[in-house]
């Protein structure tokens, strides 16, 4: 394989999974085969902390193609049906950034994200489809022409698999053959290993044997890409990189901010490195992404493409759309490769996270912030119980679930190692430590030993909020982003975060200037 320093063309291709977890021989799991990716993982880099912001699939790929999280690109939650969620039309995608630097771009399957205006993608052939055979084959045409037109290429390709059928109750698609070329594994029951995060019974089993064999799919449809990017001669000029969107479509993972739901698999091929084969344990996240493809390319990471009115009119201060917000993430090429755990002032050992919605009825917004050892959840809608995704709600994983005898658990319906009823009825502040708890089960959050990490951490997520715009950073139960437009009027707020209803505890609160709202929290 070549150096892609000698080469003149800078490629990326760009392989999303819809609903894929770290279910994958590279990562420890037993049952199933996955040769392509494995072969893909040995010749680049697996990274074991990879976090997307939000386990959600429209919000999770914005933030991939645009770099910012969803409360910054508009996308709140998915986009397709009722649910109608979109970005802002002033934010500035991959897409349009890559077609201001020359490059043919394309997206082919999968888009689900929204307007077409904002992700501009050159070439788009959407398709929902899960014969891997016809995107592999519509993915060499898109690289045949883009040798003709000697251009660098920016593909990205959207898999459904392996994303349940939302049509049955307990099906992956698994009916799709791709053409006659694919074959899944006969799986057994007993084959499958059930995750710790989720409870194991017969209908989970059943489930997840469907599960393996459409992830075995996506596997087959890895091969045949990279088959077709090696025949076009394009693998020595090509950045590879395969990720899912969010966490496995079962309860405790998918549309939650737990790690089940957000630490996802994450591999890189880079053309001519050296360090083939390599775990890299330092945390990355998705906002990383479009950051380090325009390193790639070699272009800034803060690069914007100029603002053009339509024909026949002229901006004025008006009609202007509102500055792109700042990328606030950083390349990773520098630390392909590395295998050793960087120190904080090498890399940022941190990640944050923003969910809002799923689909329009599963409001629950919470923000998060992992570092090394330590996770907070700050639960925004706390007083809600936490809801189900429509496809997790009907699964017969869930009812098999609800139904397991609960003579030995005290009452409680279990989901892996938390309780059904935790599951529903969360606090506003969780804080886990990871090392000791890494299935978020024991809220340390009210424990004196850990107060200290606790406001840290409560307060580095504020201040986060704040420089990102959140408007779901509230005071007195008002977003702090709206009241500011009152702030030279002296507007006055309590620090809790709730409204607060008693009137004597109302008259005894400290009141804090609106555009000041980062001073320390006031528990009622």
């Amino acid at each position: 394989m070549g150096s892609a320093i000698e080469s003149p063309r800078r490629n990326i291709l760009f392989l999303i999974a819809d609903d894929l977890g770290k279910c994958l021989p590279c990562y420890g799991a037993k049952g199933l085969n996955t040769p392509n990716i494995d072969k893909l993982a040995a010749t680049g880099t697996v990274f074991d902390n990879a976090f997307t912001s939000t386990a959600s699939c429209s919000a999770s790929r914005t933030v991939m193609y645009t770099g910012l999280h969803p409360h910054e690109n508009g996308q709140y939650g998915l986009m397709g049906g009722v649910n109608h969620y979109q970005s802002f039309d002033h934010i500035q995608s991959g897409a349009l950034l890559f077609n201001s630097l020359g490059y043919q771009t394309g997206i082919i399957g999968k888009v689900h994200v929204g307007p077409p205006s904002v992700f501009p993608w050159a070439v788009r052939e959407e398709s929902e489809t899960r014969n891997v055979a016809w995107t592999a084959e519509r993915a060499e045409t898109f690289f045949q022409e883009t040798q003709a037109s000697e251009k660098p290429f920016f593909l990205t390709v959207g898999y459904v698999d392996p994303h349940r059928d939302i049509t049955t109750r307990g099906g992956f698609g698994n009916q799709e053959d791709c053409k006659g070329t694919f074959t899944a594994s006969n799986i057994q029951l007993d084959q499958v290993e059930i995750p710790d995060w989720l409870t194991d019974v017969e209908e989970t089993r059943q489930e997840y044997v469907e599960y393996y064999k459409a992830i075995e799919r996506l596997d087959h449809g890895i091969g045949l890409m990279l088959d077709a990017l090696d025949r076009q001669g394009l693998t020595d000029s090509t950045l590879v990189v395969l990720c899912s969107d969010n966490g496995p479509p079962f309860i405790n993972s998918k549309t939650t901010l737990y790690d089940a739901g957000v630490r996802l698999p994450f591999i890189v091929r880079q053309p001519g490195a050296s360090a083939a084969g390599t775990r890299n344990p330092n945390m990355i996240s998705y906002i990383d992404i479009l950051p380090t493809f325009l390193d790639w390319a070699g272009a800034p990471s803060d690069l914007s493409a100029p603002v053009e009115a339509a024909p026949g009119q002229i901006h004025t201060m008006e009609t202007r759309p509102p500055p792109h917000p700042k990328r606030l993430g950083r390349s990773f090429l520098s630390i392909l490769g590395r295998e050793e755990h960087l120190d904080a002032l090498e890399w940022q050992q941190e990640v944050f996270g923003s969910h809002t919605f799923h689909e329009i009825h599963n409001y629950w917004p919470t923000r998060f912030l992992r570092t090394k050892r330590f996770k907070y959840h700050r639960n925004i809608a706390w007083q809600l119980d936490f809801p189900f995704a429509s496809d997790l709600y009907a699964s017969l994983s869930l009812e098999g679930i609800r139904k397991q005898s609960t003579a030995q658990t005290g009452g409680d319906v279990m989901v892996g190692a938390r309780s059904l009823r935790q599951y529903i009825k969360r606090p506003v502040e969780e804080l886990y430590d990871m090392e000791a708890d890494s299935l978020e089960v024991n809220n340390v959050a009210d424990k004196e030993e850990f107060r200290g990490v606790l406001e840290q951490m409560r307060a580095r997520v504020e201040a986060w909020q704040f420089q990102t715009g959140d408007p779901w950073l509230l005071r007195d139960g008002q977003s702090v982003h709206a009241l500011q437009r009152y702030a030279q009027e002296d507007l006055r707020v309590p620090g809790a975060w709730d409204f607060v209803v008693d009137g004597t505890a109302y008259r005894r609160m400290k009141m804090r200037r609106v555009d000041d709202p980062l001073q320390k929290h006031d528990e009622l």
